[in-house]
């Protein structure tokens, strides 16, 4: 009797213990599809995050696309997308179509960022540039007129510059311009352009007198077949790197990065949740990626606005 008793015992205590764990295991599960778009720069990161996230909320759908800052605001502005990538902060036209659609939003930055340089490997002839001579290659009026390498610089080849850089829709490039030609989406146009940086890696890699830019991350991917070039601030030569764009001596090419959330998104948990997780490890994860973290109070407040912002929404 004693032994069946103990065995009943034993076996309630088993389903009890069963039971925590099937609450515990469905206690914070979650479905529905969060859409994405935007900048491909910003995509490293929250491609990193979506898949951190779904190993906590599988049910939960994340797609991401990559039609650069531009393409990204527009599907926002129109309420496409939850969520906006943004490699550059939204521009007045863009937040002018939200408010013709009713699409209110909070800009949350995410990490930083440095725009490199590079060229070819066989590259070696070109160890620095100033941002004058950038300007000199990409301005407007360089069409046509600045050609060759050695009209940057006498010592250089009598070669074409072949240039890669990204396409208009991209914050990168917005960014760039505004940085180094003194006004954003002012460049030439004979540039091989692409929003996909793969694109380009593959395009300054197979071509020996190619120049081009794009962000530091895919650099980092890519270091094998390119040549990163410093870029003289004023002062020093500065190559992009994860202190020197902390530290601010790597300028005017670096800058933060962004996600916009939309008012009606955040009526839907599982995108308040992804938000939270986003902030909670964007830090860790834009490192893992060749990003720079954001210093922990900044996580820490952005997560406070976004809260507040929900709580204004519901």
């Amino acid at each position: 009797m004693k032994k069946i008793v103990s065995l009943l015992t034993l076996a309630l205590v088993l389903s009890a213990c069963g039971d925590k764990k099937e609450k515990k295991d469905g206690a914070g599960s979650m479905t529905g599809t969060i859409q994405i778009d935007g900048s491909s720069t910003v995509f490293p990161i929250t491609e990193a995050v979506a898949e951190e996230f779904r190993s906590e909320q599988p049910d939960v759908k994340v797609t991401i696309g990559v039609s650069g800052t531009g393409g990204g605001f527009n599907k926002f502005s129109r309420g496409e997308t939850n969520i906006s990538n943004a490699s550059r902060p939204i521009k007045d036209q863009e937040k002018a179509i939200c408010e013709e659609n009713n699409i209110n939003y909070i800009e949350l930055e995410v990490a930083y960022d440095g725009l490199a340089v590079l060229v070819n490997p066989e590259n070696t002839w070109v160890d620095n540039f100033t941002v004058e001579e950038l300007k000199k290659i990409w301005e407007p009026s360089a069409q046509g007129t600045i050609m060759k390498w050695n009209q940057i610089r006498p010592e250089w080849p009598n070669e074409e510059i072949h240039l890669y850089g990204p396409g208009v829709a991209s914050g990168t490039y917005d960014y760039f311009t505004e940085a180094v030609v003194g006004k954003s989406g002012s460049s030439r146009g004979d540039f091989t352009a692409s929003e996909d940086d793969h694109v380009l890696v593959q395009g300054i890699a197979g071509d020996k007198y190619s120049l081009g830019f794009f962000g530091l991350a895919y650099y980092e991917e890519n270091k094998d077949k390119l040549t990163l070039i410093g870029v003289n601030n004023g002062t020093e030569v500065v190559k992009p790197s994860l202190e020197t764009v902390k530290n601010g001596t790597y300028t005017p090419l670096s800058r933060p990065l962004f996600i916009y959330v939309n008012s009606t998104s955040v009526k839907s948990p599982e995108v308040v949740e992804f938000v939270n997780f986003y902030l909670d490890n964007a830090g860790e994860l834009s490192t893992d990626v060749g990003y720079i973290p954001l210093p922990s109070e900044l996580y820490a407040q952005q997560k406070e606005s976004f809260k507040t912002f929900v709580e204004n929404n519901k």
